[in-house]
């Protein structure tokens, strides 16, 4: 047998996942202890100081009648510590975010990791031509079921925007389309607050009833009702006031730029956005105590060059680490950002930026990592090969996460007694490699580790191609069938549905 043979007789089959949704992290710790409870008591003093700008509506009465100091010629809402303090207290330190058929759902407490999607872009890069075009609502079912195959993508949230649905419709046909792609937790985005019982009003469709979907709820929404610096959105917190009301668990968007929107201090840009959380935490409270609700603070970062905003750096990846070890403090869920790219496609700029950030945020113990699949051109664009990369790059960073574990078996005194005293002199052959080969390490999927021989027989195809064809097949193949043909038909007859039902199966 030759020796490529041989190599070709131990390439693994396709392993089990070693490195599961949900492993903790927490081991990378860009603060100190005492850095914490500073930054904890500096965004008290920024409530307490300087408060919050809160329009006349709902909100500002409901943060008035609990105590809240109100100027109402400024529009400024001023947060006492108690406020705080008592609102922490009483929120949700257990969040489970759930999956449709039970297999894959994500339970954020302690410092439990999970990758997924996000970003709500604009262009995507089309995967038979390479150009970027508008995005539409099918791209939305298409990169769902190409997620539903990925391992190392936990979640779905909304990729690109449907710019071929009318704003009265985007709502239910955006979530329509993800929820139907792939049976794992979708989230997205509620641009209309009376949108949110309709939504609702899907969920039960699907679910069979609305009191089992309320048991069970398989999709939130992520809302950016903050507006940096310390301002709530007035129409974005009429959508978190009717998605708390209606049972919906929710996501709590602050990103504020470093240098544009928040000090250019990384530290201050910190301050600034867990201030924001806390603000928008404790309204939520105010609302409905203990509702499930992850910290989104996700702080960003600022170009000083240009003014751009940008994603795929060591700032970025740093930041987002220090709001998890701040999560870890409050012990609340984390929604946060990795995976940014500046790079328009799939190229070594986008794997450095993308492997960087995700790790880093991965290993500080962050919960919810989202843009961590698909994103480009800082947030503007995906490319449905990038979903494929970026999953085997999430395999890496879960290994990662999982770590090294020490005990009498791994440090394998005897098994080096015997293959140095009695052995052949390599652990080539030794009972605990084979043991250990699909267990200890993880094989990426598409990266290419052949010889060149090997590689060039195949075809020289570099990652990205490998990728675009992985993509291909999936989606040519891969329509899981998510809900009944007799539950589709409700929902159409109840929504005007524009996702045409042909495009759901195979040759469609």
């Amino acid at each position: 047998m030759s020796t490529r043979e041989r190599r070709r007789e131990r390439t693994p089959r396709k392993q089990a996942n070693i490195s599961p949704p949900g492993l903790e992290g927490g081991r990378y710790k860009p603060l100190t202890e005492s850095e914490v409870h500073r930054i904890h008591e500096a965004a008290l003093s920024v409530l307490e100081r300087t408060g919050v700008e809160v329009v006349e509506s709902e909100c500002r009465s409901i943060l008035a009648a609990a105590g809240a100091r109100v100027d109402a010629i400024h529009n400024r809402v001023y947060f006492s510590r108690q406020m705080i303090e008592a609102a922490l207290k009483l929120a949700n330190r257990d969040v489970t975010l759930y999956s449709k058929d039970g297999k894959t759902d994500l339970h954020l407490r302690g410092k439990r990791v999970h990758l997924g999607t996000g970003g709500a872009a604009v262009l995507v890069l089309d995967l038979e031509t390479g150009r970027a075009r508008e995005s539409k609502l099918r791209d939305i079912y298409d990169i769902g079921r190409l997620v539903d195959t990925l391992d190392n993508i936990h979640f779905y949230i909304r990729p690109v925007v449907a710019r071929d649905v009318p704003n009265d419709e985007i709502d239910v046909n955006t979530f329509y389309a993800a929820l139907t792609a792939t049976n794992k937790h979708v989230m997205g985005g509620c641009y209309f607050a009376g949108k949110v019982a309709e939504l609702k009003e899907l969920g039960a469709l699907i679910a069979g009833s609305e009191e089992a979907f309320l048991a069970r709820p398989f999709f939130s929404l992520n809302l950016g009702y903050m507006i940096s610096p310390l301002r709530f959105a007035a129409e974005t917190i009429e959508t978190v006031t009717a998605a708390v009301r209606a049972g919906l668990p929710i996501a709590l968007v602050s990103a504020p730029l470093s240098g544009a929107t928040a000090p250019a201090s990384l530290i201050g840009t910190l301050v600034q956005s867990i201030a924001e959380e806390l603000a928008g935490l404790t309204y939520v409270q105010l609302l409905r105590p203990g509702h499930p609700t992850l910290m989104g603070s996700m702080p960003l970062v600022t170009d000083l060059r240009t003014g751009a905003m940008i994603g795929g750096c060591a700032e970025l990846a740093l930041m987002n680490a220090a709001a998890a070890q701040m999560s870890h403090f409050y012990g609340l869920p984390l929604y946060n950002s990795c995976g940014i790219t500046e790079s328009k496609v799939p190229d070594v700029q986008a794997g450095f930026e993308k492997g960087l950030t995700t790790a880093v945020t991965a290993l500080a113990g962050a919960q919810y990592n989202h843009h961590a699949a698909g994103m480009l051109e800082s947030l503007l664009s995906v490319a449905y090969e990038n979903y494929v990369i970026d999953d085997d790059i999430g395999g890496q960073v879960m290994r990662l996460v999982r770590g090294l574990e020490v005990t009498e078996e791994t440090l394998s005194l005897d098994v080096i007694h015997t293959i140095c005293t009695e052995g052949p002199g390599h652990y080539l052959g030794h009972e605990q490699t084979i043991a250990l080969m699909n267990s200890e390490y993880h094989y990426p999927h598409t990266a290419d580790r052949a010889t060149r021989q090997n590689w060039e027989e195949a075809g020289g195809l570099d990652m990205r191609e490998k990728a675009k064809r992985k993509a291909r097949e999936i989606l040519r193949t891969s329509f899981p069938e998510i809900i009944s043909a007799e539950t589709d038909a409700l929902i159409r007859e109840r929504f005007k549905i524009l996702l045409p039902r042909e495009v759901m199966r195979v040759g469609g």
